[in-house]
């Protein structure tokens, strides 16, 4: 426990305003042993390698590590930079002078992966935590129409603006908010902890709002700043687990993304029902607020380069040993402010682009939003077809936790008994085979439009479309997590970026559809707009085995993947 504070936010900076001496590492205490490797100072040829930034603010290529053949390195042009870093690692570690700080030994009990499995199920947690309190924003706001509508005598399009917006502004947000969290010097926990404080104030406008224009600009700055736990989420799961296990990490983290839309508008739907409008969004306050609290006192931070380079700060205030430096530090050194902007800020854009991670952002997109624009007729199906009030019409959608858990339990029985073995006999297994159980599962989504599209009738009992509507989220669940697992392992060195990219397509397709759902449903009716939709995803099915057949050709294209 001691150490979860420590590392928190909130741990930090008692630890740095105390001079350590509160909530302290090991080599802040007095009988810490320096090891020997620390205490070396590096020949001066050496010593010339290694730029630090405190002490030289100019990076020019004069300042490259004098060792490595000016050849080795061409300023701007974005490649390189990672070879010319493990030529100057090597260098280090060959010449035996001790300067890179890295993991004391394979088993270093501060690197994430050999935390305890109750540490790490604990960060899990955490981490679902606040991806929930964020994603529940979303259908949250949806109990609020009604009361927007007569409120400030609008219709039901401007009021789903603030749902549009929404969801356009996490996806949006990710884009510049997650580079954030991979500088070294900053990492994760920072940028999710002052982006969800900004949240909670940001809600406050929004419950005073005295017209709509306050509260779509801020439920647009609410997503925003809300964004990089959707994106980043997976991320942090992939700091503390890598091979057979991250797959399993990663279904905990989408069962609390996929928990905040389903039991948004069971848990605002009554209070809008007793209250007005502003209650749900009273309720996303105190969800938030209490995140925030948890978090910032016992999140600790993930990201190894940020680990280590406070470690290597500790150490050359501890040695006097200036040229201490962590493996990120000697990276950045490599680079011009211009160029580490670049890599940062760039990247994103430049992933999204490489033609594997273009289909699936495309094919996730297009899958999302469907499913957004279906969800624009569950208030068709159950407050008008079987006369159920907001908050009783929205207790349907409680059917897709007790069906995500299944599929969930599936999914791990899969991976154990049968992709596990699978992998083990055949070492060279392309890495698109992770993709072939979310094409098994994405028989559900048409099955399941068209079941509900069908029997949501009067004359049919209401748990038929309850059932039928749980049989969608095996197949939207399972096929998400499927796409996630296989970019984060395609592309495990910007797993954050990667994750934003993706973020950003769906998130911004998706984010549209419920402006017209309504109006699609009662032109289409029911059945006829949940066969189209079935059509659809069918369709969608032939373009992911496209993609299962011939992703390696994509891959090959790559300059970032693995």
């Amino acid at each position: 426990m001691k150490d979860l504070v420590r590392d928190s936010v909130v741990g930090q900076a008692i630890n740095a305003l105390s001079g350590g001496r509160l909530l302290s590492y090991e080599d802040q205490r007095p009988d810490f042993q320096i090891p020997s490797r620390y205490l070396h100072s590096p020949p001066l040829s050496q010593v010339s390698t290694i730029v630090c930034a405190e002490e030289k603010k100019s990076t020019s290529f004069s300042s490259r590590p004098t060792s490595i053949p000016q050849d080795a390195y061409t300023p701007g042009s974005g490649t390189d930079v990672e070879t010319l870093t493990d030529m100057v690692v090597d260098q280090t570690e060959k010449g035996g002078d001790g300067y890179l700080v890295d993991w004391d030994g394979p088993d270093d009990q501060d690197n994430p992966r050999n935390w305890s499995t109750v540490k790490k199920g604990f960060v899990s947690f955490s981490i679902s935590l606040l991806t929930f309190s964020v994603y529940i924003g979303s259908a949250i706001f949806t109990s609020s129409f009604p009361g927007l509508m007569s409120s400030f005598g609008v219709s039901q399009t401007k009021a789903a603006l603030g749902l549009t917006l929404y969801v356009l502004a996490y996806g949006i947000g990710p884009m510049f908010l997650t580079p954030l969290q991979e500088l070294p010097s900053l990492g994760r926990n920072p940028v999710y902890v002052t982006g969800l404080a900004l949240f909670v104030l940001f809600n406050v406008p929004i419950v005073k709002a005295q017209n709509l224009g306050t509260v779509l600009v801020f439920r647009f700055l609410t997503g925003f700043v809300g964004s990089p736990a959707l994106a980043t989420g997976g991320a942090s799961m992939a700091d503390m687990f890598d091979g057979p296990k991250l797959p399993y990490m990663m279904g905990i983290w989408c069962l609390g993304a996929v928990g905040g839309p389903v039991l948004g508008p069971v848990i605002g739907g009554f209070a809008a029902q007793a209250k007005d409008w502003r209650w749900p969004i009273y309720e996303l306050m105190w969800i938030s607020a209490f995140a925030l609290v948890f978090l910032s006192f016992l999140l600790p931070e993930t990201l190894e380069a940020n680990i280590l380079l406070k470690r290597a700060r500790r150490l050359r205030k501890l040695t006097g040993n200036p040229h201490l430096r962590s493996r990120s530090e000697i990276e950045q050194a490599a680079m011009s402010k211009r160029e580490i902007a670049y890599e940062s800020l760039v990247r994103p854009f430049l992933l999204a682009k490489e033609p594997a991670v273009l289909f699936l952002n495309l094919y996730i997109g297009l899958v999302y939003s469907v499913f957004y624009l279906w969800f624009e007729a569950f208030p068709i199906a159950f407050n008008e077809i079987y006369h159920m009030n907001l908050g009783v019409g929205s207790l349907p959608f409680t059917a897709f936790i007790v069906s995500g858990s299944l599929a969930y339990i599936a999914y791990c029985l899969y991976l154990r008994y049968h992709f596990q073995p699978r992998s083990d006999r055949n070492p060279d297994l392309v890495v698109e085979a992770r993709l072939e159980f979310g094409l098994m599962a994405s028989i559900f989504i048409p099955v399941s439009l068209l079941v509900f599209g069908w029997t949501a009738r009067e004359s049919v009992h209401w748990i038929v479309p309850v059932i039928a509507a749980a049989l969608y989220l095996p197949g939207i669940f399972l096929t998400f997590q499927s796409v996630l697992v296989y970019l984060s392992v395609t592309y495990s060195k910007h797993t954050g970026s990667i994750l934003a990219s993706n973020d950003l397509f769906r998130s911004s397709m998706a984010s549209v559809f419920p402006l017209f759902g309504v109006t699609f449903f009662r032109n289409l009716g029911l059945g006829p707009g949940s066969s189209l939709l079935a059509g659809i995803s069918l369709l969608l099915m032939v373009i992911y085995y496209i993609l299962i057949r011939y992703g390696h050709v994509l891959r090959a294209r790559s300059r970032y993947a693995n």
